[in-house]
């Protein structure tokens, strides 16, 4: 369990922060590397987003929520702590929506937890996406969110020269991702964009 530094009333069950010096046998290697577990992490921009949530809670009150790719959960979770009207949580990882599961209950938030986020099949006000844009192929979403709702926030430290109306820059964060991967400095450089259906 690990308490988030740039959200103190959140904490989430991630790798342990010792995992590099830990040894894996030769098929736990081979496992981690083909089938990356991206949830047992809270990456840079989901913290970034989960930040911005917390200290600007109007951008979600009363609002239904779905956070997109969520990984650990942690942007949905934010998004339930400062009083969202609902708030889905969707990743095609059965392991993340179990870790998201977890990750809410220890949160004490109601979070529900789905598969492929067309699985909602409710009214929804807003879309959180953060550190999904790591594929260029995930770019397409940006264009699908915004006929699934009328707002969509974006929280990313990979995509350089974002260009992509009606998304225009909101706001930029430092934040790391836990536990820490040694990353290049400017991947703890996160970009928030916003877009709206006029």
């Amino acid at each position: 369990m690990t308490e988030l530094p740039h959200c103190r009333t959140i904490s989430l069950y991630l790798l342990n922060q010792a995992y590099p010096q830990l040894e894996l046998s030769a098929k736990e290697a081979r496992r981690l590397m083909e089938e990356p577990m991206f949830w047992i992490f809270c990456w840079a921009s989901g913290q970034a987003m989960a930040r911005f949530l917390l200290e600007h809670p109007e951008w979600v009150a009363g609002k239904r929520v779905l956070d997109f790719g969520c990984g650990s959960g942690v942007a949905a979770i934010a998004a339930a702590k400062v009083g969202a009207a609902k708030v889905w949580a969707s990743d095609i990882d059965p392991l993340a929506v179990q870790a998201t599961t977890l990750n809410s209950r220890l949160n004490a938030v109601s979070v529900e937890v789905i598969g492929d986020w067309s699985a909602c099949t409710e009214a929804v006000d807003l879309i959180l996406a953060a550190d999904v844009l790591y594929d260029s192929a995930n770019l397409a979403y940006l264009d699908r969110f915004l006929k699934r709702a009328p707002e969509v926030l974006i929280a990313d430290s990979r995509v350089k020269d974002f260009d992509h109306p009606p998304y225009r820059k909101i706001g930029q964060f430092r934040s790391t991702t836990l536990p820490d991967l040694a990353e290049p400095a400017e991947f703890g450089v996160v970009n928030l964009y916003h877009a709206k259906v006029a």
